[in-house]
């Protein structure tokens, strides 16, 4: 490889690394904010569960799309597109006075992550694959610490008596860098799959499918990430105000127990390649599980120090199951690695996304703390599949 390839390289990297910062830190962003928006509009936890699921719509069917479009225009403009949504509509979350108006609001913001967490897996495929070496964890690794920063960020800010709607305004500017670093290095074919009918086709490549529908072990994998992401969605969304029903933190520093989970979580991908190297990915998932699972057990302890390390201790644990999975899609040759990725990144954050609206519902009938012993039973899929995942 010259000095000119490996400059594109890392120019790839670091702008697949600025696209997920940009996601974990425009949704991690907005956790903070739900408190304040239920306050505002004077809702019930059934309700703003309808209102969660709006976002939740607007991402699934962004991603519905996406796949196919990243398959036959490549990532680039997908990526920019949805990140750029992210920048322009998270103010409006924290502006937004009626329950219709936050709800169209978030069916925006829904569609712009969905695209962007789809395009920019696909990338990152083509990324860690024309390196040659493991990547995924780390990229990922970015989505937390962009979690944990956006999170702290807008927390700090309202903490500091900021209103909403501005501390939202300063959040949306700071991605302005990292979206010129995204646009600076995207490599403008990832993803790109060659026409049907022509040498080096996929077999479902130019199919005119709205979406890869998971075959083989894609079916386990994708599975698997729903529950995955169902139980961080519900600790982004209803994590705070766990902590605040249960007495433990005010409003404005509930943030506390998300920036906690998203920065075990960050150091826990900043190493996963080498621990999945050096112990091998059924270990990986095994003992993540496990810990997850005790993770939960301290969101009921009584103190908040103690469900506050329970908010860690799952950040820990998940830290790198959904890498390998990601991992595991694109390694696999059943179905095309790019359309494989897509499937799953669909269907995971359709549980990442979706999910949380059926918390609000359960828990308006079984409480919050039971809906999170049943996240905590999602968890321990993971050790119970982790040999079938890794053969």
């Amino acid at each position: 490889m010259n000095d000119a390839d490996r400059g594109a390289a890392q120019r790839a990297a670091t702008a697949t690394r600025a696209a997920f910062w940009i996601a974990g830190f425009g949704v991690a962003g907005w956790a903070p904010l739900i408190p304040f928006a239920r306050q505002r509009l004077q809702v019930g936890e059934a309700t703003l569960g309808l209102l969660l699921l709006c976002l939740g719509i607007g991402s699934v069917a962004a991603m519905l799309r996406t796949g196919p479009l990243c398959a036959r225009h490549g990532c680039r403009p997908v990526v920019l597109g949805g990140a750029l949504g992210m920048l322009l509509v998270l103010p409006l979350l924290a502006w937004t006075g009626t329950g219709l108006a936050l709800g169209l609001a978030l069916l925006a913001f829904g569609a712009a992550l969905g695209s962007l967490d789809v395009a920019m897996n696909v990338h990152a495929v083509a990324v860690e694959r024309a390196a040659g070496r493991p990547q995924m964890s780390g990229f990922h690794a970015l989505f937390s610490l962009g979690g944990f920063a956006g999170a702290a960020a807008m927390t700090a800010l309202l903490d500091h008596g900021l209103a909403p709607l501005p501390a939202a305004g300063a959040c949306a500017l700071a991605l302005l860098l990292p979206l010129w670093l995204a646009a600076r290095g995207l490599l403008p074919d990832a993803g790109r799959e060659p026409a049907a009918g022509t040498a080096g086709a996929a077999p479902d490549a130019g199919s005119g499918h709205t979406l890869a529908w998971p075959r083989g072990p894609v079916r386990l994998l994708a599975a698997l990430a729903a529950a995955c992401f169902l139980v961080e969605g519900a600790l982004l969304d209803w994590g705070a105000l766990l902590l605040v029903d249960r007495a433990l933190l005010p409003e404005a520093r509930a943030g506390l127990g998300f920036v906690l989970f998203s920065v075990a979580m960050t150091a826990g991908r900043l190493t996963g390649d080498a621990l999945v190297a050096r112990w091998g990915e059924r270990a990986v998932l095994r003992t993540g599980g496990l810990l997850a699972l005790a993770g939960f057990g301290l969101l009921a302890a009584p103190g908040v120090v103690l469900a506050l390390g329970g908010f860690a201790l799952i950040g820990l644990g998940a830290a790198n199951v959904v890498p390998v999975l990601f991992r595991r899609a694109g390694a696999q040759t059943v179905m095309p690695p790019a359309l494989a990725v897509s499937a799953l990144t669909t269907i995971g954050y359709a549980g990442y996304l979706s999910g949380p609206a059926l918390v609000g519902l359960v828990s308006q009938q079984i409480g919050l703390p039971a809906v999170f012993w049943g996240l905590a039973a999602l968890m321990g899929l993971v050790p119970l599949t982790a040999r079938r995942v890794a053969r």
